[in-house]
């Protein structure tokens, strides 16, 4: 029976996807209920969250740090029948850790380029 793979590298990229979008909630909430038809003047008061926003970007890149540093910097702690051993799995984790990354940071960043949707 296999063992499961190592859930420290999901866990720590799942927790700063969560935490990137909680990070831009403020400003993507709005543009979001905006596609899907939902307006009016209460839409611009939906920023109870942007105080916080410092926070979750400060959550975001400690555990895309983490991440990072276990798939590049860490040895690998595998015996060699675990699929974690395999070169193809950290490929794929690799692979999967560049794209959500590259996600994150649209997320984080849409205040500054969000602009351009709403003029």
């Amino acid at each position: 029976m296999a063992k499961p793979t190592n859930t420290k590298n999901t866990a720590s990229i799942v927790t700063a996807s969560l935490a990137a979008i909680g990070a831009s909630v403020c400003c993507v909430g709005p543009l979001v209920l905006l596609a899907m038809g939902i307006g009016g003047t209460w839409i611009s008061t939906l920023t109870a969250l942007e105080p916080y926003r410092p926070v979750f970007i400060g959550i975001t890149l400690i555990f895309l740090f983490m991440a990072f540093r276990k798939l590049y910097i860490l040895p690998r702690q595998c015996a060699a029948e675990d699929p974690c051993a395999l070169p193809t799995t950290l490929r794929n984790q690799r692979i999967i850790f560049w794209l959500v990354s590259a996600i994150l940071i649209a997320l984080l960043a849409f205040p500054y380029y969000g602009l351009i949707f709403f003029e």
